[in-house]
């Protein structure tokens, strides 16, 4: 599947209070077209539209057979419904 990248909209940042340079995580996984000329960087907008300035792109690429989806395993849970609907079609 060309053209697309995955990215990961992000938990909001920790508290002063917590462990400096703490990993923030996943809190949803959306489709983003690519930017152009830019195979591996996510385009301004994901496919549900969002702003992507803030997301973090995903290591890999989407899924390219048949049947297999489209996002990390890991984070099937997190998948944004709206992009989900837009990939499948």
């Amino acid at each position: 599947m060309s053209g697309i990248v995955v990215v990961y909209e992000l938990d909001k940042p920790m508290a002063a209070h917590g462990p400096p340079g703490a990993k923030r995580l996943p809190r949803r996984v959306h489709a983003a077209p690519t930017a152009p000329g830019q195979a591996d960087a996510a385009g301004p907008r994901t496919l549900c539209g969002k702003d992507t300035f803030a997301m973090e792109t995903a290591r890999g690429t989407p899924a390219e057979r048949p049947g297999d989806p489209w996002y990390p395993a890991e984070y099937a849970s997190l998948v944004c419904p709206d992009c989900d609907v837009v990939m499948e079609t």
